[in-house]
């Protein structure tokens, strides 16, 4: 299932309000120690999004209606919190990366536009397929400059992987 197809299409992100780590693991129950590596789930239920907290031995990767999903570590009560995200630091290095061949800069970049559009620097316009792969459409808010982004169809552990590289480019390792 491609994403323009998605029932919160057309949607502001801005509608949603996503509920916080709950700390619990929604299979067994068991409560997520600090430090625990995790995995969050955002479903579309009824127009409003249902998250649910995974350890990660309960995990079995996300269900097939799945708006999107991420791994974590719970972080300790009170615990140091990560420096604040530089923006403007993510689309210059957004932009540096662009037209690089290679998975490792293809799926860096795949991260960074995520990451942009989470922070909502960019909107989502649509998917296309180019040559059997999945392409997303995306606008730069500030500036209206339309972005390519080629979805590599990474696995759980290749998408932690890189969310853990692209943490620790932002200092947050």
């Amino acid at each position: 299932m491609t994403l323009d197809s998605r029932p919160w299409e057309g949607r502001s992100v801005t509608e949603y309000q996503i509920q916080p780590n709950t700390r619990r693991c929604v299979v067994s129950g068991r409560e997520l120690k600090p430090g625990e590596r995790y995995f969050s789930v955002l479903l579309d239920e009824g127009g409003k999004f249902v998250r649910r907290d995974y350890g990660a031995e309960a995990w079995q990767g996300p269900p097939a209606d799945a708006f999107s999903f991420w791994a974590g570590r719970v972080q300790a009560a009170g615990g140091r919190r990560r420096p604040p995200i530089d923006d403007d630091m993510l689309l210059e290095c957004f932009g540096r990366l662009e037209g690089r061949t290679g998975p490792a800069g293809e799926n860096f970049r795949f991260v960074l536009a995520l990451l942009l559009m989470r922070r909502k620097r960019f909107k989502f316009e649509e998917t296309r397929n180019e040559d059997g792969r999945e392409v997303l459409c995306l606008r730069c808010v500030r500036t209206g400059t339309r972005h390519e982004v080629a979805n590599p169809r990474l696995t759980d552990e290749e998408m932690a992987a890189v969310q853990e590289d692209v943490f620790q480019a932002l200092g947050w390792e």
